[in-house]
């Protein structure tokens, strides 16, 4: 379907008489489309007004309970990322310390990660954590592909094994490269992947299987550690030998500072790569994530390229080329900036938030919690079984009267019957902020209940769908 819809002439920027400052009424005449080039340049104030104007129908990204990503940083990050924002990172030659900073942000999460030599970890930035997982996906098919070489090329079909509630980028990986994406079905109260749920799935095709710290659909960690554990015995049956990826989109910038004790990272032998996002609990702008592989064994030579380029002979392996620096010394910056006491004092913090709100929500009496906020800062909640009168969209719809983006879902296959909210609680979203919502849902409750049922059965399609 085609994104781009605008084919009138009449679809255009009206300009205000104020912004013509010696000529408010020739300001007047200047009407820009919005579909296609203007003639003539405008002046910079005034092009800046007409896009300013039109963002301030966004959200307000404080309010924001949907995303994972980071909407607020320090000045002096803001700063640097400015001074930044002309480096291509591609360019190592040219900007060889934006490239050292890179380096050490990869040796520093290899070491927070238990990675067996962190100093001669083999890792990247990317663009995200999609990015990161596709370059996971393709090291786990080619390392599959080598050991069956002639079973490939006789046409047998790598799978990759994973569960439903896995973010969309898995599935993009399975379509693109051509893997069978494997997924296991939610089955009643458990939400994601357990282990005899994925090795009821692997055979001698499978590439890997696919541990989520941190699901997008309830905040729940996946049991990583028990889940090598069964791939640990199916081997000593079958001679299997399944790598596993750990995608730590957010709970690997979480877990090592509030779970120490939790075992999911390169500590496990099987444990053959892990990717996180910069840009969520890594507390860095939308535009950066991370690909740490255990050891330059677990990352095939035919993926890293050698570029000559702008006098310099670099290995490359992530998908895009050009790119801004800036997210990555962004990242070096907050890495410096907060150390290991100030990330664990910034994920507590929001824990600390995300739990307050759950057991708020649930004393309120009509809703069911399906997680408390107790892993990732994030926590799922539904509408009570005795409530009749309105459902999740409903609570969605009228949060957001009051500015609130609290997304509303439907679990997939073999839970579509469950649909739920879900609030991410990041850094800068307080107590004083958790306690406003839950007086603006305790002061909705009143008008929910009085309806005769909710908006979907009266023919009213819900507004705030979410996807993953």
């Amino acid at each position: 379907m085609a994104l781009h819809k605008g084919t009138s002439e009449d679809h255009r920027l009206s300009v205000s008489a104020l912004l013509g400052e010696a000529d408010p009424i020739g300001a007047m005449r200047q009407a820009p489309p919005k579909h296609r080039l203007h003639r003539t340049p405008l002046p910079p104030h005034i092009a800046y007004q007409l896009i300013h104007d039109e963002l301030m129908l966004d959200g307000n990204a404080k309010l924001n309970l949907a995303t994972f990503v980071t909407t607020t940083m320090e000045e002096q990050a803001d700063r640097l990322m400015a001074e930044c924002l002309d480096k291509n990172m591609i360019d190592k030659d040219e900007y060889p310390q934006t490239a050292e900073l890179e380096r050490r942000c990869v040796a520093i999460l290899a070491d927070l990660w238990h990675a067996p030599e962190p100093d001669r970890a083999v890792g990247c930035s990317t663009t995200g954590s999609s990015e990161a997982c596709m370059l996971a996906g393709l090291a786990l098919k080619r390392r599959w592909m080598r050991r069956n070489q002639a079973r490939y090329d006789a046409g047998a079909r790598p799978n990759l094994v994973m569960g439903a509630n896995v973010q969309v980028c898995w599935e993009k990986f399975c379509n693109f490269w051509e893997v069978e994406c494997r997924l296991a079905p939610m089955e009643g109260e458990r939400y994601h992947l357990d282990a005899p749920s994925a090795v009821a799935l692997c055979d001698e095709n499978t590439i890997g299987v696919v541990g989520v710290l941190g699901s997008t659909f309830d905040g729940s960690y996946e049991p990583v550690a028990q889940i090598c554990a069964a791939l640990d015995e199916l081997q000593h049956r079958t001679g299997l030998d399944i790598p596993v990826h750990v995608d730590g989109a957010s709970g690997a910038m979480v877990a090592p500072f509030l779970d120490p004790e939790l075992v999911w990272d390169f500590r496990l032998p099987r444990v053959a790569s892990i990717n996180t996002s910069g840009h969520k609990y890594g507390l860095v702008y939308p535009g950066v994530g991370w690909a740490l592989w255990r050891d330059q064994e677990a990352l095939p030579e035919e993926l890293v390229f050698k570029v000559n380029y702008l006098g310099g002979d670099m290995p490359t392996f992530a998908l895009n080329f050009s790119r801004p620096g800036a997210e990555v010394v962004a990242q070096y910056y907050t890495f410096l900036r907060l150390g290991f006491e100030g990330y664990r004092a910034v994920q507590q913090s929001c824990r600390h938030v995300a739990r307050h709100l759950a057991t708020g929500i649930e004393k309120l009496g009509a809703f069911r919690l399906l997680t408390k906020g107790d892993e990732l800062p994030v926590f799922a909640f539904t509408v009570a079984e005795h409530v009749t009168a309105f459902d999740v969209f409903d609570v969605s719809r009228r949060l957001r009267e009051r500015g609130w983006q609290v997304p509303a879902y439907t679990f997939p296959d073999n839970r579509t019957d469950l649909s739920v909210l879900r609030v991410v609680c990041r850094n800068g979203f307080t107590l004083d902020l958790a306690d406003l919502l839950l007086a603006d849902l305790a002061r909705l409750l009143p008008e929910l209940l009085h309806q005769p049922g909710p908006l979907q059965e009266r023919g009213i399609e819900p507004t705030s769908g979410f996807h993953h």
